[in-house]
């Protein structure tokens, strides 16, 4: 009995045994234009098996590069597309950059919202610096009260933004926010309407009524 346990593994099992069969038989093929020629059938059957892949830009060159793994990175044959190598293949991606937690100060506000004060600690004094304080320590307001479920006081959300700008800011005098009841009730109607969105409406159905016919004397 030939157990699968005693074959060589599958390098790319989604293709099946039969697939790698065909790619070591190219392989020990010594005749060149006949390994091209089982080459590019074994293409065509490989994408008949997986039409995902038409759905992926490029997806003959993803075709050939399976086909190279499949022949562990050895097979002699002229590929319309650069054969990859075994070093590009199990290269690892760069790892990506994140903020760290650590470094948001208020983090009921918000990694956003701290980069949007220290924008601002960039614009030059005018209407413009003053509007942009304003749309910023007001979005601030509704951010607390989003975690924060009871009112605050102005005063607390400039001494936040003025420790978020290290006291590069000037709050504009006479500033006045949001009332806090109004930005609650306006979280919670829309919160509201978002729930009755969500929730499937059921159609009562009204029963026919046939008419009674009166039988005639």
């Amino acid at each position: 009995m030939d157990y699968n346990t005693n074959r060589d593994k599958l390098r790319l099992p989604e293709y099946g045994r039969n697939v790698q069969e065909m790619v070591n038989i190219i392989k020990n093929t010594p005749d060149r234009e006949e390994r091209n020629r089982l080459a590019k059938s074994t293409i065509q059957l490989m994408g008949n098996m997986n039409p995902q892949l038409r759905d992926v830009a490029d997806y003959k060159h993803k075709l050939w590069d399976h086909l190279a793994v499949i022949a562990d990175f050895d097979i002699d044959i002229d590929s319309p597309y650069p054969l990859p190598t075994q070093a590009e293949i199990h290269q690892k991606p760069m790892k990506m950059k994140y903020s760290n937690p650590d470094e948001i100060r208020f983090k009921h506000y918000g990694k956003i919202l701290e980069d949007m004060v220290r924008k601002a600690t960039q614009y030059p004094d005018g209407e413009e610096k003053d509007a942009l304080i304003a749309t910023v320590a007001n979005q601030m307001k509704k951010s607390f009260l989003t975690w924060n479920r009871e009112t605050v006081s102005d005063d607390v959300i400039f001494s936040d933004l003025l420790a978020i700008a290290c006291n590069r800011l000037k709050i504009p005098e006479g500033l006045k926010l949001k009332d806090s009841r109004e930005i609650l009730r306006m979280q919670a109607a829309a919160s509201n309407s978002a729930a009755l969105t969500n929730t499937p409406s059921k159609k009562t159905k009204k029963k026919k009524t046939s008419p009674i016919k009166k039988k005639q004397k």
